[in-house]
């Protein structure tokens, strides 16, 4: 008779497996009546322990997996993944864990890097970041069993574990600040078009506008301080230049920023500037930069928490971190008369 394995317990039971292997071994992570219910239905099934198989459940390797398909040099300038990834750190420090950090060309290369990482019992669990719709990752670490945490919105997780901030009220906050200056003609300059979180700000932008009778142009970009610098000297150079700049990222601004003067074009006198999540370089500006804030920090150490919580029985699940809010500064201003 084939050997009953935990994956048919926790089919029986309808809890995941890490829930059975927490009820089964005695520890903490589960209700005293799933650990009952999984026990019950172990008894039913006659089931008795793989002893080769539960001294290698408990050996973790004590680290986390982060991969970024990213250019080095646009990750190394970017405040917002430092900052991040000093959050994760913070928590993976308070458990002796470890981060196993990663750069990749593309998406075929982190495939590869999950499916490793898995074979050889490299890490315990991943965190996924600029994650997509219809993402190729997701199925695979569903596939290979991986404790997963996604960094984005839940409409983009299929069911896996999420953590993610309020791009749509956030957007929508800052095209009416604009508005309430009196700009009739902005753009945004984004991430790529094929990031789930830039779709989503997409949509939001797009629909912003309309409400408020605004005229929008979007140009998307790779993030990068390079492509924002780009961007801003192609808007600008239109016969009719917008009034205002949304951008997806503080460096971008602060590069759009800087495509400003070479113009000589005046911010906020000529135009003004907005910058997402916000860092010591929105700070640091002349003018200062508004900017949608919020703790990047933070959010890296949610992110290691619920990582740390799938790893203890939690059920999978979408879990709102905040939304980030318009720390209005200098580069805000009233469109020029024209």
């Amino acid at each position: 008779m084939a050997r009953v394995t935990i994956r048919e317990i926790a089919r029986r039971a309808g809890v995941s497996k890490g829930a059975v292997s927490y009820a089964l071994n005695g520890q903490p992570g589960v209700s005293e009546e799933t650990r009952a219910r999984v026990l019950r239905v172990a008894e039913e099934l006659e089931w008795v322990p793989n002893p080769v198989a539960r001294q290698l459940s408990v050996a973790r390797s004590e680290t986390f997996g982060l991969i970024l398909a990213r250019a080095a040099q646009t990750l190394s300038e970017e405040p917002f993944y430092m900052a991040f990834v000093g959050g994760l750190e913070g928590v993976l420090s308070e458990r002796s864990y470890a981060l196993a950090l990663r750069t990749v060309p593309g998406t075929e290369e982190e495939l590869a890097a999950y499916r490793k990482w898995s074979r050889e019992k490299r890490v315990d669990g991943v965190v996924v970041v600029d994650v997509k719709a219809n993402d190729p990752r997701i199925p695979l670490l569903k596939q290979l069993e991986l404790p997963t945490v996604l960094v984005g919105d839940p409409a983009l997780a299929d069911g896996l574990t999420c953590v993610w901030t309020d791009s749509t009220t956030a957007m929508t906050q800052a095209v009416d600040h604009v508005a309430e200056l009196g700009h009739q003609r902005i753009a945004r300059v984004a991430g790529p078009p094929d990031h789930g979180n830039v779709w989503i700000r997409d949509q939001a932008f797009a629909a912003a506008t309309r409400r408020t009778g605004i005229a929008a142009e979007v140009v998307h970009t790779d993030f990068s301080g390079d492509q924002g610098a780009v961007a801003t000297r192609q808007l600008m150079s239109a016969e009719t230049p917008p009034t205002a700049i949304i951008y997806d990222n503080d460096l971008m601004a602060v590069a759009g920023l800087s495509t400003l003067g070479n113009l000589g074009v005046r911010c906020p006198d000529d135009v003004t500037l907005i910058a997402w999540d916000d860092s010591a370089l929105c700070r640091i500006t002349h003018p200062t930069l508004t900017a949608m804030s919020h703790d990047v920090v933070g959010y890296g150490a949610e992110v290691a928490t619920r990582l740390f919580g799938l790893l203890e029985g939690a059920e999978p699940a979408a879990h709102l971190y905040s939304t980030p809010y318009l720390q209005a500064r200098q580069s805000s201003g009233p469109p020029p008369c024209r």
